[in-house]
């Protein structure tokens, strides 16, 4: 699957940021500020993982001969950060080759200016023009899930790069957030980079938050169980997350909802479906009375994820789904039943499997392979779909560059054995990008003690 993803894209697409495998053509889009070749840093460790050689030398030499970065345009900081930032260093750590670490840290440098406001909490946006703060988006609000993803890759360009300005920043990042109050523990997904204060009280473990908190586990566990700030800041954000976030539907089914200023949305996102695999990474370090708690909760969770899956025509789980007026773990309008090749539910799977070794994780694993095969394979790459309900759904003409990057990563993750990325050894960024873990007891080194 991989080899056929990645040839089609080189075929059609090399260079750009995504393949769109109906029109046999490249897509650059608006996300990466004029950067290119998106999918190939996105495939670099997956293809070296796989130990398909001549297409990891490929992407390599595409990286040394092509990948520019004197461009102007704007970027999303988190897109890049997590996407062109994570995949140079697992390149790098994978192989040792000095140009993934030279072209990481030289890009990490172009993201700072982002870091110029008066909170220092950075800008969703950063201009690679001018490389000034825009401040004509000045009453623009930061989201969480972005700015409080930058910890883990800001960590390793300071220890690969000897500039401790990378992780000053984010450290600085996780001094406001831990200054500040929050409403009954939890944290909202919309800070103001300008004044430091919330925008409003929106809570999710989806999209616009759910980074945020996978960071903070894999802080601890990256800094060799080190940063007790960051573990004591998960597990609190965890209990707050429990008390007020967390259901269990009339069918039995337990899911994390998103609380409105205190009144709760009864759906859960495609992109929360990656707190099962978490809960489970952070169990082991939890309280002892607590531990067989969060394995429990992480495989439930896990289980209603996959209802969504199972619940749908083509067995691939729709972008949003409900639970309300009887009908459970399914989307209600057509514009949440879509599936963009999405990552989040085979990565908990790897987790569980990993965890208990209990063969559903890999039998609804293949599940998910037989209906990508069936559903989402083109003569010309994979694409998503527009409906997960309909057995012959539309397709919407995206391979998107995560699709090799995390699902079909994490797919292959599933199905080795254990010590291939040992969790021991290795932290994943939210893009499925391995960074190794610091065991050396070297308090002065980037991630150091607090």
């Amino acid at each position: 699957m991989m080899q056929f993803a990645w040839q089609s894209y080189k075929r059609y697409a090399m260079g750009k940021n995504e393949l769109r495998p109906l029109t046999k053509d490249g897509y650059e889009g608006n996300m990466f500020g004029g950067l290119s070749g998106a999918t190939v840093i996105d495939s670099l460790d997956t293809l070296y993982l796989m130990e398909l050689k001549e297409e990891f030398q490929e992407a390599k030499a595409w990286v040394e001969e092509s990948f520019h970065l004197n461009v102007s345009g704007e970027a999303s900081l988190f897109e890049v950060n997590i996407r062109y930032i994570g995949g140079l260093l697992s390149a790098f750590y994978l192989t040792g080759e000095e140009v993934f670490r030279i072209k990481a840290i030289r890009l990490g440098e172009k993201l700072l200016p982002a870091f110029n406001t008066p909170t220092g909490i950075p800008k969703g946006v950063v201009s690679f023009k001018s490389g000034n703060w825009g401040w004509a988006t000045a009453g623009s609000s930061s989201i969480l899930a972005e700015f409080g993803s930058l910890h883990l890759e800001f960590l390793h360009l300071t220890e690969l790069s000897g500039n401790q300005v990378f992780a000053e920043k984010v450290r600085n990042i996780r001094k406001v957030l831990r200054k500040i109050e929050k409403p009954f523990g939890l944290y909202p997904n919309f800070l103001s980079p300008v004044s430091g204060n919330w925008v409003q009280h929106h809570v999710s473990v989806g999209g616009l938050g759910d980074s945020f908190y996978e960071y903070l586990i894999k802080s601890w566990l990256m800094s060799g169980k080190t940063d007790m700030e960051a573990k004591n800041m998960y597990y609190e954000a965890l209990e707050a997350i429990e008390t007020y976030l967390l259901n269990v539907s009339p069918g039995g089914l337990t899911y994390i909802a998103e609380w409105r200023g205190g009144i709760l949305d009864h759906k859960m996102g495609h992109l929360a479906c990656f707190s099962g695999g978490m809960i489970a990474l952070g169990a082991e370090d939890a309280k002892e009375e607590k531990r067989a708690h969060y394995r429990e909760l992480a495989a439930q969770i896990t289980k209603t994820c996959h209802e969504s899956y199972a619940r749908s025509d083509t067995k691939l789980g729709p972008e949003a789904f409900w639970f309300n007026s009887g009908r459970e773990a399914v989307a209600t309008q057509l514009s949440e039943s879509y599936y963009i090749l999405r990552p989040e539910v085979v990565e908990s799977y790897m987790y569980l499997w990993r965890q208990t070794h209990n063969p559903i994780y890999r039998e609804w694993g293949w599940e998910v392979v037989l209906a990508l095969e069936k559903y989402c394979r083109t003569e010309a790459g994979f694409s998503g779909i527009q409906d997960v309900y309909s057995s012959t759904p539309n397709h919407d003409n995206k391979q998107q560059s995560f699709f090799l990057a995390e699902t079909l990563k994490y797919l292959y993750l599933l199905f080795s054995e254990d010590d291939l990325l040992s969790l021991e050894d290795w932290v994943f960024n939210t893009e499925a990008h391995p960074l190794p873990v610091n065991h050396s007891d070297s308090s002065g080194r980037a991630w150091g003690r607090h």
